[in-house]
């Protein structure tokens, strides 16, 4: 998963305010890139007045230094020391036939330097830029303060927010994930569609669950691609008390995955993981989903593509693995905690310490023994967010809901992947969830990046939303 963020960059320019604050400009936003570790496309300083862009010559040029760079592109970021010129950023735009975030910063004016040295104007010249960017039809993201300056942390704030904005628009508009087998018969609840997701990008590749079982029964026991795969499993998770003829029926199934993920370019996942697979084959794939989710390879229950598409734009906000869960219980009568769960599959990224097991739920049907390769953990006290993604074919729209919250530490005495988490109004919340429709599956990840995945979604995916906040 590429993390990095290479952001073109257009310093405007009015040419009757004094030079000395666009080469002022470029210096600090260039250093504030540089600490972030951004890679800029700007203008050298020669190619134009300053490196900045005001006439429609400057446009083209800084047009065709974007388009000579397209490919690694992944957001704008308009910088405004003066009051700029609003026909010269978005000319630029138009003639590099960019379609990525935009960013639109600009300086502050200080009260004792309104002379004719130092005067700015870009609160001003900001509204006017951004008139034009709407004029032209482009979705923006703007600062949280109107005016800043690139060294404040507010600033810093933004552009962090804004490097997550660009990984997600980008990641989902090229995704390419794979279901693999039928969703079970009892899930309505994970049914989703296809053409809707197409329509931005997201990409669907379907195989059968018969022929990946059957794939893997025809794998012999010394294969090099089941040894290698063995090995990764005992390096990643302990096995103590799992039959090693499960482990190794493991290996197989995943070994077949690997080669159809590669041979299809294959993101991300979402599995037949019960009941077919226990009842035909005596396993479970959580400790392979497991695995590749914490290698950035999101893997969801239950044929869950939405699931698992949100998944992917959570790590991509995050840059940290992401785990698909059930909204489960109440905790106790605390109105704001509840139980996530799952049997489970998550990324050892969650957990402290964590095993090989079985799924106990599961077995009271499909027979203990056939259930091995879950893995069991508790999530410790820490951030989060989650995240959930469903398409409304009814109306034809996808819609989302996300938001912050924090795992805590309150017992819980249990199996499984595990978390008590707190969500301030979470009444409120499981309200819009249930009056809306939306599954009981959500997606969770580490950090705080609700804000990031509202601004993805709702301005440069055009979904309809519900940041709970």
């Amino acid at each position: 998963m590429k993390l990095s963020v290479t952001l073109g960059v257009i310093i405007g320019n009015r040419d009757f305010f004094p030079d000395q604050l666009v080469s002022e400009g470029r210096r600090d936003i260039l250093r504030v890139l540089e600490e972030a570790g951004i890679t800029p496309v700007i203008l050298e300083e020669t190619a134009t007045k300053l490196g900045a862009v005001e006439t429609w010559n400057d446009a083209k040029r800084c047009a065709d230094l974007f388009k000579a760079h397209r490919d690694q592109i992944d957001g704008i970021l308009v910088v405004l020391p003066n009051f700029g010129d609003e026909k010269g950023v978005a000319d630029t735009i138009k003639l590099s036939g960019l379609n990525v975030p935009i960013l639109v910063q600009a300086y502050p004016d200080s009260l004792d330097q309104f002379n004719v040295e130092r005067r700015r104007d870009a609160f001003c010249g900001k509204i006017s830029v951004c008139n034009n960017l709407y004029q032209y039809g482009y979705a923006y993201t703007l600062t949280a303060q109107h005016t800043v300056f690139p060294a404040d942390e507010s600033f810093k704030a933004d552009l962090a927010k804004f490097v997550g904005v660009c990984r997600v628009v980008r990641g989902l508009k090229n995704v390419r994930l794979g279901a693999v087998g039928a969703r079970p018969n009892a899930f309505n609840t994970v049914r989703y569609s296809e053409k809707l997701l197409q329509a931005y990008g997201i990409t669907v590749s379907t195989i059968d669950l018969s022929e990946v079982l059957g794939q893997a029964d025809g794998l012999a026991d010394e294969d090099p691609r089941v040894a290698e795969r063995l090995a990764t499993i005992h390096g990643y998770v302990p096995t103590r008390g799992v039959p090693p003829p499960r482990v190794l029926k493991m290996a197989k199934l995943g070994a077949v995955l690997d080669e159809w993920m590669t041979a299809n370019d294959i993101d991300a996942t979402a599995i037949q993981c019960w009941s077919s697979l226990q009842r035909n084959y005596g396993v479970n794939a959580c400790t392979l989903m497991s695995m590749m989710s914490d290698k950035f390879m999101p893997s969801a229950c239950e044929v869950d593509i939405a699931g698992v598409a949100v998944m992917y734009a959570l790590q991509l906000a995050s840059g940290q693995p992401s785990a698909l869960v059930d909204w489960n219980n109440n905790y106790r009568n605390d109105p704001d905690k509840c139980v996530l769960f799952h049997c489970g599959n998550w990324a050892k990224t969650f957990f402290p310490d964590f095993e090989m097991s079985n799924a106990p739920i599961l077995g009271t049907t499909l027979g203990v023994e056939n259930t091995w390769g879950t893995v069991a953990g508790r999530v410790p006290a820490g951030p989060m967010s989650y995240a959930r993604i469903s398409t409304d074919d009814r109306n034809g729209v996808i819609r989302a809901y996300m938001g912050d919250g924090r795992f805590t530490d309150d017992p819980l005495d249990t199996f499984g992947s595990r978390a008590v988490v707190e969500v301030p109004g979470l009444q409120k919340l499981m309200h819009h969830v249930c009056k809306n429709g939306f599954e009981h599956h959500v997606a969770m990840t580490l950090g705080e990046t609700g804000a990031i995945l509202a601004e993805a979604f709702d301005t440069y995916m055009g979904w309809e939303i519900y940041h709970h906040q």
